[in-house]
């Protein structure tokens, strides 16, 4: 949000910097993200001056040049070299001194030094408007007729004063600041020094008239008051300088002096206008309601929407749009360059209906933005008169009929309890009464009652105003109070202390995720963070549903009508869009929420880590051909995942997951804690993937609860490791994880690690048969294992494969 400092002035008149009201206002919580300068003409004319020609001779070396002596207000006047037709003795002129820049209306910025000319020596530049940027004229100096001394600065004889224009990152909660008299409110405060509305006094509208326009509220809970004033013989055209001026310091285009105004006004008292061509108002009857459900609108930009029936519009007597309440107006109703009646519309508006109409046609203007967070309903009458004065100055307009403000329930102020002993305890110092009065006084809140409570404590009854829509518990006070207060000025204590001590987690689950996260992107994944809410029609086919799911109630789109239960569907969707777009090879990564209904009706959400691999796995170089991502790369990210938690040696059994073709579940202390394998082809078709992805699902839950942080160091040992082969014929159906966990229970002691190096499938094994190759590391930290010692194991081992997986052994 931009603010002119300039503009800001005329509601509080301060002089104090631009630097220093930038301080004030982000530490009480208008952040001011930057100040921006602005001048009326390029160089603000410094360095240029009044002066006065004392003397005017011919220049002795050149015929059209002439020599002259200025006085511009210093010691002794100065010699300078003039060119122009019409400078003569006496005249007062504009003279750029020696050191300035000039900005001509044409041509390129110019330094002003001390030289010669002919051999003269010229000491500045005596200037014509053209070359001060002021104007288009070089047909001579500039002649002025003035009593101000000579040496006063050019730009203040001209009115050109510079501005500051603030930046400021405008928080939701802080509607009541959306506008310069909502900053005029807040260096009330900070400063303890009035600020004042616009003056609209001599507002007059007559009491009856022949014609007006008639307002029916139909939704009086959605437009809770809406005023509109009828004015006749309006002239519409460019807007004049200072009002195009204001417009431009904060980033606005002018269009033309009716909509200027009503966007002036916007911008100055925070209350969105919108001026209606009175001549397209059919019936002379606007009605507020609520839309036709489908039917067509055509806004301002050209745009035709599909209304719903949540919209609320501004129709006319036959319930035809005009426009959408808060939002946008309609293309046909505005004011074009033909208008000369308009129907100038101030409203009060529910902020929850702006806001869902803003989002559905994906519309963000400035009076949405204010509408949606809350305007001020005491400001409506103030701003339509404000501006129906300015279209009569500037626009010749006539006030043709009464105003109408239908206003049904009044907006109330907001009572609220406030126990002073309460600021101390939340503020952490002791803040005087007076100086809370004080404070609350500025800030518009008014004390209904002063009381005390049964201990004898002081408590006030607080009256809060509508706009300060975010002020409705004690809380939200006594933070208002700080806020002016200053939080500079809450002295810290030798020893800090709180009422009590929060209870950090340990291990803290944050961290675990950090770790982990930080373990993936070593080795190359990317964390991704999707939606959510997701479409139902992954899950289910039409006219059949889903009892799982967790069902929005009021979504905004059909295609989001559902939170996920599962997060590969919108992992996929990634997936899809990078492929789309050329990105092929992608390891990817995601922390996040499933969400299911149970069949009690209560619902459930489940944390959960996946892991996306596709594409090849590094690009293709000199060095090395590319290759696709394969089932054992995704393993072993797992692998190491689990390893890092505590878990470093999960079994395995064949994966049952309804998108999964294939895989395995991995199992710690006889839990599944991680599923994975290939996505089903028809997932990676209903999701349009054209190409293989490997997925993975960890149980983060259980995960975190079974965190094991104990690190365990061992002495390295001694003593050699001894490797022996086995290769295992077995049948198809037996896996390695089988033979594996065969080999430990059989072998406790000195069997350090199991390893598979090949399995083979061919016709001269026989039907149903496979070969696997498997390598039995074994070591003794007390000794050196002899041959009779490894003997043993390995025909136990060979024995135990024989008897319970009917193994042969190949030799």
């Amino acid at each position: 949000m931009k603010i002119s400092l300039d503009w800001l002035r005329t509601l509080i008149p301060t002089d104090k910097p631009a630097e220093e009201i930038g301080q004030l206002l982000t530490g009480s919580g208008l952040e001011v993200e930057g100040i921006e300068e602005l001048e009326s003409v390029p160089g603000g004319l410094r360095g240029v001056v009044l002066g006065t020609v004392l003397t005017c001779e011919k220049h002795p070396d050149a015929d059209k040049l002439s020599l002259t002596t200025v006085d511009v207000g210093d010691a002794t006047p100065r010699q300078i070299v003039c060119g122009a037709a019409n400078v003569r003795a006496g005249l007062k002129v504009v003279v750029a001194l020696e050191g300035a820049t000039l900005h001509p209306t044409q041509g390129e910025p110019f330094k002003i030094k001390k030289s010669k000319i002919r051999g003269a020596a010229s000491e500045g530049m005596i200037c014509a408007e053209d070359e001060i940027g002021l104007g288009t004229s070089h047909a001579g100096i500039m002649e002025l007729d003035t009593d101000l001394p000579n040496g006063t600065p050019a730009a203040e004889y001209f009115g050109l004063g510079s501005d500051s224009v603030f930046e400021i990152g405008l928080t939701p909660n802080r509607a009541d600041a959306a506008s310069h008299y909502g900053v005029a409110r807040e260096l009330r405060a900070l400063l303890r020094q009035p600020c004042h509305l616009p003056d609209v006094s001599h507002f007059h509208a007559p009491q009856e008239a022949a014609q007006n326009i008639r307002v029916t509220l139909e939704d009086a809970a959605a437009a809770p008051r809406y005023a509109g004033l009828l004015l006749e013989n309006v002239q519409v055209g460019p807007s004049p300088e200072w009002l195009q001026r204001r417009l431009r310091s904060i980033g606005l285009s002018p269009i033309n002096n009716v909509v200027d105004i009503t966007n002036f006004v916007l911008h100055e008292l925070g209350q969105p206008l919108h001026a209606f061509d009175a001549d397209q108002i059919t019936g002379n009857h606007i009605r507020v309601k609520r839309a036709e459900a489908g039917e067509k609108f055509v806004t301002l930009d050209g745009v035709e929407r599909t209304l719903r029936a949540e919209d609320l519009v501004i129709a006319d007597a036959n319930g035809t749009p005009m426009a959408l309440a808060g939002v946008f107006g309609g293309k046909t109703s505005g004011v074009s360059d033909a208008t000369t009646r308009v129907f100038l519309e101030s409203a009060y508006f529910a902020p929850a209906v702006v806001r869902k109409t803003g989002q559905t046609h994906q519309l963000k203007t400035d009076a949405s933005f204010r509408f949606e967070r809350g305007t001020d309903p005491h400001m409506v009458p103030v701003a339509l008169k404000r501006a129906a004065l300015l279209l009569q100055e500037i626009a010749g307009a006539t006030v043709a009929a009464p105003v109408v403000d239908e206003y049904p329930t009044h907006i109330s102020h907001t009572l609220v309890r406030l126990r002073l002993p309460r600021v101390e305890k939340l503020v952490g110092q002791f803040i005087a009464p007076e100086r809370i009065r004080q404070i609350l006084t500025d800030l518009d809140i008014l004390i209904s009652e002063e009381l005390t409570d049964e201990t004898g404590r002081a408590e006030w009854i607080l009256s809060v105003p509508p706009h300060k829509v975010d002020v409705t518990r004690e809380a939200d006070v006594i933070e208002e109070i700080l806020r002016i207060y200053g939080y500079n000025h809450v002295a810290l204590r030798p020893h800090n202390s709180a009422s009590y001590l929060a209870q950090f987690p340990n291990p803290d689950p944050e961290v675990i995720r950090q770790n982990t996260a930080r373990l993936l992107s070593g080795q190359g994944f990317s964390e991704i963070i999707t939606n959510s809410i997701t479409n139902s029609l992954y899950f289910e086919k039409e006219g059949e549903t889903d009892a799982t799911l967790v069902r929005l109630l009021n979504f905004n789109s059909a295609e989001l009508n559902v939170l996920r239960p599962t997060l590969l569907h919108s992992g996929l969707e990634v997936i899809r869009h990078n492929v789309n777009r050329r990105q092929r090879d992608l390891k990817l990564y995601e922390f996040g929420k499933t969400y299911h209904q149970k069949a009690d009706g209560q619902y459930e959400e489940k944390n959960k880590l996946v892991i996306y691999l596709t594409g090849n796995t590094a690009a293709e170089t000199w060095q090395q051909k590319s290759e696709k991502a394969t089932y054992h790369q995704l393993a072993g990210a797992v692998q190491q995942v689990l390893a890092s938690l505590g878990f470093a040696q999960p079994t395995s059994q064949p994966v049952q997951h309804p998108y999964l073709a294939g895989g395995l579940t991995l199992l710690a202390q006889n839990q599944p804690v991680a599923q994975l394998g290939a996505v089903s082809g028809v997932v990676l078709k209903r999701l349009d993937v054209s190409q293989p992805v490997w997925y993975a699902e960890l149980d983060w839950d259980w995960l975190m609860r079974k965190y094991k942080n104990n690190l365990v160091a061992r002495e390295l040992p001694k003593f050699p490791e001894v490797r022996r082969d086995l290769s295992l014929v077995v049948d198809k159906t037996i896996t390695f994880d089988q033979l594996q966990q065969i080999a430990r229970r059989t072998e406790k002691k000195l069997l350090q690690q199991v390893n598979v190096f090949d399995v083979y499938e061919g016709d001269n094994l026989g039907a149903g048969k496979k070969s696997y190759s498997v390598s039995f590391l074994l070591q003794d930290p007390t000794q050196t294992l002899t041959d009779q010692a490894i003997d043993g194991v390995m025909q136990r081992l060979i024995q135990q494969f024989e008897k319970q997986v009917g193994a042969l052994i190949r030799k």
